[in-house]
């Protein structure tokens, strides 16, 4: 295996995942009825499941806000993690993906502690600003990357002093550094950490990082005031 490959990357991100984020029958179910059910394969990995996990209880987050649940793999993890009353909402597009996550959330005995809404994201989020929902202590943002610059403005919206907002999947397998790309996930993506770079109520940082996944990365920045 040559170091510093693809190949190596994923071997020491699955040792790393065999320390850190070993798997359990509920999540090996999860990711077993997300491909019985042709989800899409990007679900995060289990170290990526597992750091969300442990910034929930870094946070002590009571209420966390998920844009983009897919099948419920990332949401398990971090509900897992949750402080006695604690609550995710999670806001997915479609009614089909929905179902799998609820199924896969049931299975995992967490179906109480998460809220799954169904329609575009970006009219479930004033529907929860317009209800007092907010705010939230941690928001992760993993939905369709050309509106990641409006799920930001509304986790801003629904956010306080100290809630922590992660963007997932901001490298774009490097192709972000395209300044001059027409793709609307780089476009997107971009004006998005230009956004969380210069904004006053955040203090953020982007990270690249290899793996399972190959070439990905996130950003993050905590709300300061």
């Amino acid at each position: 295996m040559r170091k510093n490959s693809p190949s190596h990357w994923a071997a020491v991100d699955r040792y790393f995942g065999d320390l850190f984020a070993a798997h359990d029958e509920p999540l090996n179910a999860a990711v077993k009825a997300n491909r019985a059910a042709r989800l899409p394969a990007i679900d995060v990995s289990p170290l990526q499941g597992k750091f969300l996990n442990v910034l929930v209880q870094m946070t002590q987050a009571k209420r966390v806000l998920e844009i983009g649940t897919l099948g419920g793999y990332s949401t398990i993890w971090m509900a897992r993690a949750l402080p006695k009353g604690g609550r995710i909402v999670s806001l997915e597009f479609s009614r089909k993906h929905a179902e799998v996550a609820r199924a896969n959330l049931r299975c995992a005995g967490l179906l109480r502690r998460v809220e799954i809404r169904v329609g575009p994201a970006l009219e479930s989020l004033p529907q929860l600003k317009a209800e007092g929902a907010g705010p939230f202590g941690l928001i992760f943002i993993d939905a369709d990357k050309d509106n990641n610059p409006q799920y930001l403005e509304w986790a801003l919206k629904l956010s306080r002093r100290g809630t922590v907002i992660v963007v997932d999947n901001v490298a774009r397998h490097g192709t972000v550094i395209e300044a001059k790309s027409t793709e609307p996930d780089i476009r997107g993506t971009r004006r998005c950490l230009e956004v969380m770079a210069a904004h006053p109520r955040l203090s953020a940082v982007a990270l690249q990082t290899v793996g399972i996944k190959g070439l990905d990365g996130f950003a993050m920045a905590v709300v300061l005031r």
